[in-house]
């Protein structure tokens, strides 16, 4: 039987959308279309890693530590916009796994690197081919010019600018 993935990705989560009520002025506000499409996605992120029990912000963290071998936690905190203590539980469930490991580092003995391990870099594939896919599952709602507007408008609103 498959682990249900830790939820430290949204803790309380309704795991079934509510019958379709009028929306009222939610209909105009950003933020409520935001969320909606976030749950769409979250689900059939859920649904698509149950099998692996990898959680976004876990899978987040290894591509994070595929691109930037050697980061912190304090790195992948600040990357990720997640407090430290979110972080250390994140980095304990994936070394826990045996994903990633922590090593001193060579310029400063007080400073933790992150590694991911053999079996992170063996689930790294594993989960690489299952987000493919579930990103195509939305990619392929939007035109190239509409996916490079959305992607667009999204960093705007995260960057500030």
């Amino acid at each position: 039987m498959a682990a249900k993935p830790p939820q430290d990705d949204l803790e309380g989560e309704e795991t079934t959308l509510a019958p379709p009520l009028d929306v009222g002025r939610l209909g105009d506000l950003l933020g409520f279309h935001l969320r909606m499409a976030h749950v769409a996605i979250y689900r059939d992120f859920a649904a698509t890693m149950e099998e692996l029990g990898l959680t976004q912000k876990q899978l987040a963290v290894m591509e994070l530590l595929a691109g930037n071998p050697g980061a912190s936690q304090i790195d992948l905190a600040n990357t990720l916009g997640t407090d430290r203590a979110t972080m250390m539980a994140l980095v304990n469930r994936l070394a826990g796994r045996d994903f990633i490991e922590r090593r001193p580092s060579a310029a400063d003995r007080r400073r933790q690197e992150l590694h991911l391990t053999p079996a992170g870099h063996a689930m790294l594939v594993q989960a690489r081919e299952r987000i493919d896919r579930h990103e195509q599952r939305f990619i392929t709602l939007f035109s190239r010019e509409e996916m490079d507007g959305l992607l667009a408008a999204l960093k705007r609103i995260y960057r500030g600018n």
